[in-house]
């Protein structure tokens, strides 16, 4: 994984004066080409791999700040199903939503990161207390309605945190994160949607 570093200043939500480096992540490696004739290297995670035209704006921070708890509350409510659900349809669905997020969650953390922002302990709310407490005492069939409602809401506030990403914000990796958002969370939305048709 290559992570774009920043300076950012302020987060006034106005661009950066200056360009943005690329730096080797510690994730898959990133090959670096060598001379006519040379092999190529791998290079070390931190090293400095030149510079680019990007820059980053208070929105892609924004996003980013805002999506990590989000996404956090969905692996939460996803890690209920497995105790309490009565169809393998929502158990799949759990374990899809796990799937996509948790590595989402880690590429939003390392970007904040990279620009020397730890990401806050901003709490998400789109699905209140009391509703989470109303999926926790739930069960059986009842529980899998519940659960694809208020994930159908979840998702869709998701979508719109990525829609507005797409309209406001710069940053090359936040925007990637924000197609996949809008793409894998709409396929999910008109899943559960059918799913609540069906009956599970």
């Amino acid at each position: 994984m290559i992570l774009p570093v920043f300076l950012l200043a302020a987060c006034t939500g106005a661009e950066t004066e200056r360009p943005a480096a690329f730096v080797a992540g510690s994730g898959a490696p990133v090959i670096v080409p060598g001379g006519p004739g040379e092999a190529g290297r791998t290079a070390k995670p931190g090293e400095n791999l030149g510079e680019s035209e990007a820059r980053v704006t208070a929105a892609d921070v924004r996003f980013a700040e805002e999506m990590i708890p989000h996404h956090r509350q969905a692996l939460e409510m996803a890690g209920l199903v497995l105790d309490r659900t009565s169809s393998q349809a929502v158990r799949r669905l759990a374990e899809r939503i796990t799937a996509a997020q948790r590595p989402e969650i880690a590429a939003m953390t390392s970007w904040l990161r990279a620009l020397g922002r730890p990401p806050g302990g901003h709490e998400d709310h789109t699905v209140t207390p009391a509703q989470m407490n109303e999926l926790r005492a739930a069960r059986g069939a009842a529980f899998d309605r519940l659960f694809l409602t208020l994930m159908i809401a979840h998702h869709e506030a998701a979508m719109t945190m990525a829609g507005r990403q797409l309209r406001e914000g710069t940053d090359r990796v936040m925007i990637a994160t924000a197609k996949d958002v809008l793409s894998g969370q709409g396929t999910e939305i008109a899943r559960m949607r059918r799913l609540l048709r069906s009956g599970t």
